[in-house]
């Protein structure tokens, strides 16, 4: 097994074609902010570009969280979501590198996959939820939303009347009916998360990679579209982002009270 000492919000692991990327900020949840998100980018390239990897494993530190998404906490504090190298929010360059790799990418969901947590496993390949994972959106409690990927895609996979229902109510849903809606492919005890994962990809890893490869092409093809839309969505977050709306989102997260929206209809 191998690592990657030069990180700090994120694990970087390789075991027997296996690469582990897993989100390290348990303290927060394993929410992103701007330096997770590069750093997730930069572990998909290593594994992309590694010939001895076959499989990539997303997964969050602890027994609590995948990760709950954009890290709220850093977006009250400085406004943003902390510095990156760019200066740019690189979220849909995480996402378009989840499904540019040409390798398969498991979710390995151990507990609330949440938000922009929720648009991350949604966007791998396949997942595999412990039994005491809980997914669901928060958006537009918090001021935000996806309207890209998180919401085109996940039509694709659970139908448009339950991405709405996802999406409107903003509820947590058990690992059972995320299983049940087709949001997830397998449930398991959380001990045998990990293992789960190892079986899937030996699985995987057995064969022909050329075929993984341009079949996972093709399954991305068919949702292509989503991309342009994803950037306009961003772009348009960006402005909303900007307005005393969404700031009583936030505020109302940081102060654990339920958001004052009416004055904004």
């Amino acid at each position: 097994m191998t690592g990657q000492p030069d990180l700090t919000d994120v694990v970087y692991e390789v075991d027997d074609g296996l690469a582990w990327i897993t989100i390290n900020r348990p303290e927060r949840y394993n929410a992103f902010r701007n330096r997770t998100i590069e750093e997730i980018v930069d572990c998909v390239k290593r594994a992309w570009a590694d010939p001895s990897v076959g499989v990539l494993a997303l997964t969050g530190a602890g027994d609590k969280a995948f990760s709950s998404g954009g890290d709220v906490k850093q977006r009250q504090l400085t406004g943003d979501y902390g510095p990156s190298r760019s200066g740019l929010f690189e979220l849909e360059s995480m996402h378009r590198v989840l499904r540019d790799v040409p390798k398969p990418v498991i979710a390995a969901v151990n507990g609330l996959a949440i938000g922009g947590g929720h648009v991350l496993h949604l966007l791998c390949d396949l997942t595999i939820a412990s039994d005491n994972a809980r997914f669901g959106q928060v958006g537009p409690n918090v001021g935000s939303f996806d309207a890209g990927f998180g919401t085109a895609y996940l039509v694709r996979v659970v139908g448009e009347k339950r991405a709405r229902q996802i999406w409107y109510l903003c509820e947590q849903y058990d690992a059972h009916t995320a299983l049940d809606w087709g949001l997830v492919n397998a449930v398991v005890p959380l001990a045998e998360l990990r293992p789960e994962v190892r079986r899937w990809a030996d699985g995987m890893l057995s064969k022909s990679p050329t075929a993984l490869k341009v079949l996972k092409h093709s399954f991305n093809a068919a949702s292509e579209a989503i991309a342009g839309r994803a950037q306009l969505a961003l772009d348009t977050l960006d402005l909303y982002m900007a307005t005393d709306e969404a700031g009583e989102g936030v505020a109302a997260f940081t102060e654990r009270r339920p958001p004052r929206f009416s004055g904004y209809r």
